[in-house]
């Protein structure tokens, strides 16, 4: 063991080696602890005395091929323990520094200077500049950690010396210095951006203007270059020296941008960054003249219609915001003075009526400063042949644009001075949307303004006549071939032995294209024969159609699609179609006709009492017993509110008597004593009056005066209780104080059960006493108005009346109170 150790130790001191002390041991490797790559490393690991470990686990020899670090171990066989270990890692000598340059920002500021590092080391470099002049040397460390650029700023330097910068990069595989980069402050300063500019116009021009800056920095250089904001090429006016320039011939209304630079010497240093200004210029007289056609249409012997259509102008024509347009309409071969009529629109199309008559039009645009110069049309009634294109064709070109070809007129004697096509949405509300106009030269154009793929146009196509449009040859186009993504929806409703169908128009997003034409499919439910098609061309559709001669009885499916030239749409929704048989019409016939003379029959008056008659032997015999309710009676309603109160004891008990709605005439008795004795009597109630019957009973009103008075007269008081035990002996001394005024029980007592059996007797009876019922009416004369007064064809009440009734009034046979009925 001892010798080995030897061994390793020899080796270690014939070449360079790195060695790691641990606390159990050491690791030695045979070169330094950083390596380039490929290199072979031979390990060894010894034990420190006192430890113990019959076999070490370590890598003799190792060849490290990948960059970064690379960690090794020695470990006891044993027990796997660490003995110890050691970190070797692989790089890259330093390439040589490049591109070294060095800046100063402003007069003022400080030099940086940068360099490129060239590839990565993957250990640890450093990078020092070294900065000579004819007087001193000056070293500086970097500071940037970036991995490819260096960059250091350095101390304020002398402005008018030449210096020379060297930049050495090393690790611990090598070091590498660039070559020398030798500069003078001025070459190197890069001046700040001008600062404020200003663009100053004229009020006599638009497009003239001068353009003013500030400089602090005694700057002797200036460029300056300018362009429209929407251009990508600049106007440039080079080495300026001076803080101003004049520029012209821009254009009026229109934003410019304006970018200015300096350096500090002509002929030397660096040029600014370029600083940003941006104006737009004043507005100018429009330019232009605008293209003007126009439509003249008869409207009656003595009237005419004129349309005039007309572009917006080109903003370099306009020179600025067109506000309106300005027309003027002046008869011609009149003899009085001719009168201009001028008339404002903000539209590029006018439409007036005006008597017939041939007119020169002038049509103006508008804006801040003026007028354009303006456009003359002049009309003729004399012209009258105006025929249309001919040979119309259109052909889809894909990527939103549609190829339009036609061939010239028939001969016409009038001069064609242009053609007129023009293209709207099929159905679009809004005519002449979108327009081109072309010389007489051209026979066919391209058009793709405003055109999608999805969409079917209506093209027209007009010849001008001395700028009026003569007669129109049309189209329909589309600029990419698809078939409809969605079927039409359909609607039918029955029309004597056929169908009527109608359909809406499927979505403009879902037509693709021009719909060629619509198919309708008409098929017997459940059958195995293919559907009958109806096939209708759009040019002669109105979105509605009749199928005729179907059969009845049969139940048909239909449905429909449309078609384009590059096919067919899915079919749309399914309609059920039913026409009834001729048995079934005549049912439904015969049952409304009875139910109407039925319904006229039930008004006559006869025949409702017979049907009430037919009714009420049907229904059961209870349902016809009517229960006549004492609250209704003549008596009840007219004697149902008290006007006079009693004292302080009469309240308490004709409270009580007053609250049953049909009152019994009994007799009450009121007691009053001294102050010993207790006695009562009943005092009745009702004064004697007499009606028109005959009958005579006491009103509440006059037995209640009559009381009044007698307690007045008389030497008895009313009870005063003074104390609770007084009131105990009170009451348990009253007598009951009402009682029944019994008639003859044999006119008193009728029970329910008889009373359910005939109905119609009188209940009234000994309900009230005698000499207040009203005369007992016939029983015939009675029955006879209950009949007719209780029928009607839509009664008020329900046919069959449930068992009880929880309505009316209630009576007792017998009112009892004692002394527990009273209170404190």
């Amino acid at each position: 063991m001892f010798s080995t150790w030897l061994v390793h130790l020899a080796i270690w001191c014939l070449v360079q080696a790195v060695i790691e002390n641990c606390r159990r041991g050491d690791m030695i490797a045979s070169t330094d602890s950083v390596v380039l790559p490929g290199s072979n490393i031979t390990l060894s690991c010894r034990l420190k005395q006192g430890e113990q470990c019959k076999e070490l686990i370590f890598n003799h020899s190792e060849v490290v091929l990948a960059y970064g670090r690379h960690t090794f171990s020695c470990k006891c066989k044993s027990n796997g323990k660490i003995i110890c270990g050691i970190d070797i890692y692989v790089g890259n000598p330093p390439d040589q520094p490049g591109n070294v340059s060095c800046i100063q920002y402003g007069r003022d500021g400080n030099l940086t200077c940068t360099w490129d590092k060239g590839r990565l080391t993957h250990i640890e470099t450093t990078s020092v500049v070294q900065l000579t002049n004819e007087t001193e040397c000056l070293s500086f460390a970097e500071e940037s950690m970036n991995p490819k650029y260096g960059s250091l700023n350095l101390t304020k330097l002398n402005f008018e010396s030449n210096y020379t910068a060297v930049v050495t990069a090393s690790n611990r595989l090598g070091n590498a210095s660039s070559l020398p980069f030798t500069f003078m402050l001025i070459d190197i300063v890069k001046p700040h951006s001008p600062t404020d500019i200003l663009v100053k116009f004229d009020n006599v021009s638009a497009t003239n203007c001068t353009v003013l800056w500030q400089d602090q920095q005694q700057t002797q250089s200036f460029r300056l270059r300018y362009r429209p904001v929407n251009s990508h090429s600049w106007n440039m006016v080079e080495t300026l020296n001076s803080t101003r320039y004049n520029l012209h011939d821009l254009k009026p209304h229109t934003e410019y941008e304006f970018q200015a630079c300096c350096k500090f010497h002509p002929s030397r240093g660096i040029w600014s960054d370029w600083s940003t200004f941006r104006i737009q210029t004043p507005e100018a007289v429009p330019s232009g003249l605008l293209d003007v056609w126009y439509i003249r249409q008869d409207m009656d012997s003595q009237t005419q219609n004129i349309t005039l259509f007309w572009k917006v102008m080109s903003k370099s024509e306009a020179r600025g915001k067109i506000l309106h347009y300005t027309l003027t309409f002046q008869a011609l071969n009149q003899k009085s003075p001719r009168m201009t009529d001028v008339n404002i629109t903000t539209q590029t199309h006018y439409t007036r009526v005006l008597p017939k008559v041939d007119y020169n039009i002038m049509v103006y645009a508008h804006n801040s400063k003026g007028n354009s110069p303006p456009t003359s049309i002049i009309t003729d009634l004399s012209i009258l042949d105006l025929p249309p294109p001919q040979s119309i064709s259109v052909k889809p070109m894909g990527n939103n644009s549609i190829l339009v070809i036609w061939e010239p007129p028939i001969e016409s004697t009038a001069f064609i001075n242009g053609y007129i096509v023009e293209w709207a949405k099929t159905r679009s509300p809004e005519p002449h949307l979108n327009w081109i106009k072309f010389p007489a030269s051209n026979l066919s154009t391209i058009i793709s303004e405003n055109v999608k793929h999805d969409v079917c146009y209506d093209i027209n196509v007009f010849a001008l006549y001395r700028n009026r449009a003569g007669q129109v040859a049309s189209a329909r186009g589309y600029s990419k071939q698809e078939a409809p993504s969605a079927g039409p929806q359909v609607y039918t409703a029955v029309k004597g032995d056929g169908v009527w169908v109608s359909w809406e128009e499927i979505p403009g997003h879902q037509q693709m294209d021009c719909i060629a034409s619509y198919n309708i499919y008409l098929q017997k439910k459940n059958s195995e024969e293919g559907p009958k098609v109806y096939v209708i061309h759009k040019e002669t559709s109105r979105n509605s159609f009749l199928i005729k001669n179907l059969q009845r009885g049969v139940n048909y499916v239909l449905w429909m699609t449309a078609s384009t030239v590059a096919g067919e749409s899915p079919k749309g929704n399914e309609e059920l179609v039913y026409l009834e048989s001729a048995s079934e019409w005549i049912i439904v016939s015969a049952a409304c006709i009875f139910f109407g003379i039925s319904a006229c029959i039930c008004f006559v008056q006869s025949v409702q009492k017979a049907l009430c008659s037919f009714l009420s032997v049907l229904v059961p015999q209870w349902y016809r017993k009517a229960i006549p309710d004492p609250a209704n009676s003549t008596w009840a309603k007219k004697y149902s509110s008290v006007e006079d109160e009693l004292n302080v004891h009469s309240n308490q008990f004709l409270s009580y008597f007053s609250s049953f709605e049909e009152p019994e005439t009994i007799e009450v008795e009121e007691v009053f004593i001294k102050r010993e004795p207790v006695a009562f009597k009943d005092i009745p109630i009702f004064s004697y009056i007499k009606n028109s019957e005959g009958h005579d009973w006491e009103t509440i009103e006059n037995s209640f005066k009559k009381q009044e008075s007698t307690e007045k007269n008389s030497e008895y008081k009313p009870l005063a209780l003074s104390t609770p035990d007084d009131v105990v002996s009170y009451k348990c001394r009253l007598p009951y104080l009402y009682k029944k005024v019994v008639l003859e029980e044999t006119e008193q007592i009728q029970t329910v059960s008889e009373y359910l059996t005939n109905p119609l007797t009188d209940m009234t009876v000994n309900y009230l006493p005698s000499n207040i019922l009203p005369p007992i009416m016939d029983k015939n004369e009675e029955g006879n108005e209950f009949e007719c007064k209780s029928f009607s064809i839509f009664p008020t009440t329900p046919l069959l009346m449930p068992m009880f009734s929880c309505g009316g009034k209630l009576t007792l046979d017998t009112v009892k109170i004692d002394c527990n009925s009273f209170t404190n």
